[in-house]
């Protein structure tokens, strides 16, 4: 995904799916709630089926999270993944994907970790986990030294904190999971995950 589009939508929910059954059905109500987007990760056996199944649709952005290592990013590359995410920075992944056109956002959490990220020449990296160290303070303290890195914030992110963060200029978009929980996809109750995604997508067009 470009930055254009991250910024465009502002929010990417972040899913741990377990059987692609439901990837349609998910995707489908994603889309109702208007964000024809997903970061699914490889934390169940279910994730690069899942995002094989997405990427068929063709009008849905589906990318792959908790990438670990050259190997995966070349699994999700190969399933139609569009843009890769990691909760760390691993020189070699990052690598990989900027030598195959891979849009990739490493995740980072300290000023070392965004050193890194320039001397790779990246724009925008995910900044995790955000809750946990330090939210809001901690991304303004560094938009000072690193005014011209973006970041999507990822980790504790909900519906009561979202503007916080969307409101910094240095935030593209953020990542969450509160509107696809493990539980309301598992229990195939797709009209509340629709609920909740409309309802995001309403806030986050408040913000800035």
């Amino acid at each position: 995904m470009t930055f254009d589009q991250l910024a465009a939508l502002k929010i990417i929910p972040v899913v741990a799916i377990n059987t692609v059954n439901h990837a349609s059905p998910l995707a489908d109500a994603l889309e109702a709630g208007g964000l024809p987007v997903a970061e699914i990760t490889l934390r169940t056996d279910a994730g690069v089926k899942a995002i094989e199944a997405l990427a068929a649709r063709g009008n849905f952005a589906v990318g792959a999270g908790t990438v670990h290592s050259v190997k995966q990013a070349q699994q999700v590359a190969d399933a139609g993944a569009t843009f890769v995410v990691s909760p760390g920075f691993n020189p070699k992944t990052v690598q990989w994907c900027l030598d195959h056109d891979m849009p990739v956002y490493p995740g980072v959490s300290s000023p070392t970790d965004l050193e890194m990220a320039l001397e790779f020449g990246l724009q925008v990296v995910k900044f995790f986990p955000a809750e946990q160290i330090g939210g809001v303070p901690m991304l303004k303290a560094l938009q000072g030294p690193y005014a011209d890195m973006r970041f999507i914030p990822t980790g504790g992110i909900s519906i009561a904190n979202l503007n916080d963060y969307l409101a910094l200029p240095s935030v593209v978009a953020c990542g969450g999971s509160w509107m696809v929980k493990s539980d309301l996809i598992n229990q195939g109750r797709f009209d509340e995950v629709q609920r909740l995604t409309a309802e995001a997508v309403s806030l986050s067009q408040q913000s800035r």
